[in-house]
Order: structure tokens, then sequence, then C-alpha cells
């Protein structure tokens, strides 16, 4: 049974009363409408535009980001596509719950979200922490997946090495994911230092250290700040080794047919994702997108939006 949407706000309007973090502003997108849904039992965000008739595309962010990551993918989506970004729990403007934050229980969260939304079908485009989810929708849920596309992503039990690299060559990319799992130091290290700390990774780990603007860079750390957001997003990374269990489990008992667009850069964590992901499902394309750090939409976002809309066409879409 759906979960009713039960808020919403269109764009412009007052969401003070629906925003579950309401001292991070809400940023309005031309052609988009806010939305805030109850899926099961925790309130998330969700961006929503383009052909309400069209192939439904639901795009999912990662760390230090929110929505926002595809705020330039989204309106060349938008004439052909329903384009519905979402906000993962203790991300942006959803609600940071004190829950599990594996991913298997965070996919489960984010398909009642879209169910709400009235979406029964839909095409699924994630990066980074937004892939470790999707993958794990993908596991749950195929059957209401026509497509998946995964950017620049190391999945838990699937494509994350259980080593953390010690080159510093390679070292410099993956270092957080230990230190993010220390129990209360990241806290105490980051905390009123938000700024410094995501503002490392969107320069660093992009191909061109002026990719974000300041105006970017602040609005990233506010989210990471807010009502939670730390907790939130260390939580990700400390409940990895129970994500990786969930998916070795449920990869064990079944091989994924939806077709899988792994979306690699030239410059990104991952070089092959669809190499990566290929033993674990039968269906697998790649791409790789040149002139792009980790940072994909936001670097090349028009080479992003077409990559998604040749996915699609590409498969075999029809209306549910």
């Amino acid at each position: 049974m759906e979960e009713p949407v039960t808020d919403f706000a269109t764009s412009g309007g007052d969401a003070s009363e629906r925003n579950p973090v309401r001292d991070l502003p809400v940023h309005d997108l031309a052609g988009f409408t806010h939305r805030w849904v109850d899926a099961d039992g925790v309130r998330l965000h969700a961006v929503e535009g383009g052909r309400p008739t069209g192939p439904a595309v639901v795009l999912l962010a990662g760390f230090p980001q929110t929505w926002w990551a595809w705020r330039n993918v989204m309106p060349s989506l938008a004439d052909r596509f329903h384009v519905i970004a979402i906000d993962l729990p203790g991300q942006g403007h959803s609600e940071r719950p004190e829950g599990s934050y594996d991913t298997h229980t965070v996919a489960a969260h984010v398909h009642a979200a879209v169910q709400a939304l009235g979406v029964s079908t839909y095409w699924l485009v994630a990066h980074d922490i937004g892939a470790w989810v999707a993958f794990s929708l993908a596991l749950n849920f195929e059957g209401r997946l026509r497509g998946v596309a995964l950017l620049d992503a190391g999945i838990p039990g699937i494509t994350l090495p259980e080593a953390i690299p010690t080159d510093p060559d390679r070292a410099w990319k993956t270092w957080h994911f230990a230190f993010h799992t220390v129990p209360d130091l990241p806290e105490l290290l980051l905390a009123g230092r938000e700024r410094e700390y995501v503002g490392w990774f969107l320069k660093v780990k992009a191909h061109s250290p002026d990719t974000f603007d300041q105006a970017e860079l602040d609005h990233y750390a506010a989210s990471v700040a807010a009502d939670g957001g730390l907790r939130a997003s260390l939580a990700y990374y400390r409940a990895a080794a129970e994500s990786a269990r969930k998916n070795q489990e449920a990869a064990e008992r079944q091989h994924l047919t939806v077709p899988i667009l792994g979306i690699s850069s030239s410059h990104g964590s991952i070089p092959d994702m669809a190499a990566s992901i290929s033993p674990w499902a039968d269906n697998v394309t790649g791409v790789v997108v040149p002139d792009a750090g980790h940072f994909i939409p936001d670097e090349q976002p028009e080479a992003v939006a077409a990559v998604i809309a040749d996915f699609i066409a590409d498969g075999d879409w029809r209306p549910a």
C-alpha cells in the first residue's frame, strides 16, 4: 500500500511548516516543486518536475552533497522525463532519524518515498553513497526498476575493497572511510569545522578545483552541520559493514537482471564502474565521462544528462 504524500510545498512557497530541517535554507529550481513525503516513518524531501507522463527518473546524491548536486542535470532531463531528486535520510532537507543507516534500511525508505509520490516503476540514477543505496534498492525492489545508473562509487560488500590503501597516490581518495567509522572522534574534530571539511572533498576530488563556488560550499557545509547532519553523514560509513553483509547475502540469492549502467570519469575514484559491477549483474554497460573527477554531475552535467537519456532510450520503456 502506498504511503500518502503528507507534506508538499510549491516552488517558491513557504516550506517552514513542512521542512524538518528548518535551519537550512530551501533552494528553488525553476520548473520544479519541493515535496515532503512520509516514507515508512521517515520524512523525506523530494524535488519533482518535468513531464508527469514521461519515464520516471529518480536521482540520489552522495556525501557530502544533497539533491542540489543534480540541479544542472535536472533541467536537461525535464523535457522528456518525470524527474525526482530525493534527499537521502539525514541529507539536505530530509529527516535525520536515529535508526539504522545501513543501505537496505535506507533503500526501503527511498522506495517508499517514490511510491508515495505515485510512481510505480522508475529509472534510478545515483552517485557515491547514493549509489550504495541504489544497489541495495535494486537487490530488494528489482521488479520496480527499469534500469539503474551508478556513478563513481565503491559499494560495500560489492565493489568496495576490504582494505584501505596506504599508498599516498591512492589513499587520499579513501582515507575517510576508516576515519568516519571511529566512534566520537570525527564529531569532536569536525563540529564547527564542517565548512573546511566539506570544502576539502569538493575541491580536491573534483578534476577542477574551481568546480564549486563559495555559495555551493556554504550550502553543502550547512547541510552537514544542520540538525544532526554530521551524525547522519557519518552513520552511512558506520553502517557500511552491515550494508556489506546484507548486500552479500542478497547477492548470493540472486543475480541482478535489471539493466545497469556504470558511469565512470576520467579522473574519478573507480576507473571502470561497469567492470566492478559485472560479477553481480547480467546486463551491465559502461561509459567514461571525460574531464571530470569524482563529482561528475557537477563537473559535466550536460554529458551526464545525455548519458542518462541514452540509457533510457536504449531500454524498453513502457508505461506501467
